[in-house]
């Protein structure tokens, strides 16, 4: 089993975010997923297809490498690094033209070829705020 959620993770990445293959999410996430994010929660596929709408709004050239995945039984354990410019304004800070490069931890477990809970670990506040003191790269 940790071999075809394994594929499912690298899948998620892969085809939601970086394909932005948006009708892939609610067939990867069981309609009562359950997300932990940095500072917020969010159920189901909607709380997620929001939340994903928001990022790439204000960084549309959003590219996750998946860097390493651990995978044990339920649960998957991927490593990543997000880069691209923020160029919009969908996190509620202006645009600042700057890149972004970050890595980050995302949690997962799959129960039956879908993601039923999933947990970020990463220093999106620190980016807001980077973001939000620097201004315009221009």
């Amino acid at each position: 089993m940790s071999e075809e959620n394994r594929a499912v993770a690298n899948r998620w990445f892969r085809e939601v975010w970086n394909e932005r293959r948006g009708e892939v999410i609610r067939e990867l996430q069981h309609p009562e997923l359950i997300g932990h994010t940095v500072g917020a929660e969010y159920r189901g596929p909607e709380g997620f297809e929001s939340f994903r709408a928001d990022f790439l709004d204000a960084v549309p050239d959003l590219k996750i490498d998946v860097e390493g995945t651990a995978a044990e039984g339920d649960h998957v354990v991927v490593r990543w690094f997000i880069r691209g410019t923020h160029s919009g304004e969908g996190l509620g800070i202006p645009a600042s033209g700057r890149e972004i490069a970050q890595r980050g931890m995302t949690w997962l477990r799959i129960v039956d070829g879908q993601i039923v809970e999933g947990w970020d670990c990463w220093n999106l506040g620190g980016l807001l705020a980077e973001l939000s003191a620097r201004g315009s790269a221009n």
